[in-house]
């Protein structure tokens, strides 16, 4: 046998090596991609999922359109309960908690005065001052009550309930006359930095791996003092729309 065909036959080996290496690497990989979703296997165990988000939305009601809002923070939850339920209703409860150390709400800025009644029926007035603008916080939705259809094993539609808490930097939002106010002592008066975040929300996991998922959604969020201050200016409805992505355990 010459130099050159034992060269050629190493060579061919090496390619044949090769060639059933990527071939075999291939198959796992389909063999992956085959797999049912985290969701979908939740009758065998019980996923735990934690993940990143962002969020962002506007007010709707005519007196809060111009409020806009814009959050970051991270979600953990627990699948509760095998899939259970018939057909297209089939699916699993779980139980999730999120917290956004970044929220902030965009309101339009207006200027009022500091007015008191004084003797003989007069008033009198301070200077004016700015009140309204930016709001940062932080809010924690303790309670998120979600139902996740089995679906598909790329798509897992979902929807919730939920309820949390906002805290603001300042007293949220401005309430009061955009010029005078009688009897003000002061910016934000009547409002407070504690809200409440009742919410309701539909969405949909898209899986890119069994364990790995894109997540989409839709909220509709209320936010109120529940009048811990004197007045309950709030925020009676804002839809806010959230991209996540989640680690399925």
């Amino acid at each position: 046998m010459t130099r050159t065909t034992r060269s050629r036959g190493i060579l061919l080996f090496v390619l044949c090596l090769a060639l059933a290496a990527t071939s075999s690497r291939l198959h796992a990989q389909a063999a992956r991609t085959q797999e049912a979703s985290a969701i979908q296997t939740a009758s065998t165990h019980r996923p735990l999922e934690y993940g990143v988000l962002v969020q962002g939305g506007k007010g709707l009601t005519d007196e809060r359109d111009s409020f806009k809002f814009i959050m970051a923070g991270v979600h953990a939850g627990k699948v509760l309960s095998g899939n259970f339920g018939p057909g297209p209703l089939r699916g699993n409860f779980e139980y999730a908690v999120e917290l956004f150390p970044f929220w902030q709400s965009y309101t339009p800025k207006f200027q009022r005065a500091n007015c008191v009644a004084a003797g003989g029926g007069s008033i009198s007035c301070s200077s004016l001052y700015s009140t309204g603008g930016t709001y940062s916080g932080v809010t924690i939705t303790p309670i998120i009550l979600r139902w996740n259809f089995a679906g598909t094993r790329r798509f897992a539609p979902w929807v919730q309930g939920a309820g949390g808490v906002l805290w603001t930097n300042h007293k949220y939002p401005a309430f009061g006359s955009p010029v005078l106010n009688l009897g003000n002592d002061g910016p934000h008066t009547n409002a407070s930095v504690w809200n409440f975040t009742p919410q309701g929300g539909v969405g949909i996991h898209y899986f890119v791996h069994p364990k790995r998922s894109i997540d989409l959604s839709a909220n509709a969020v209320h936010i109120s003092s529940a009048s811990l201050g004197d007045k309950n200016p709030g925020v009676n409805a804002s839809v806010q729309f959230s991209l996540g992505y989640t680690w399925w355990k």
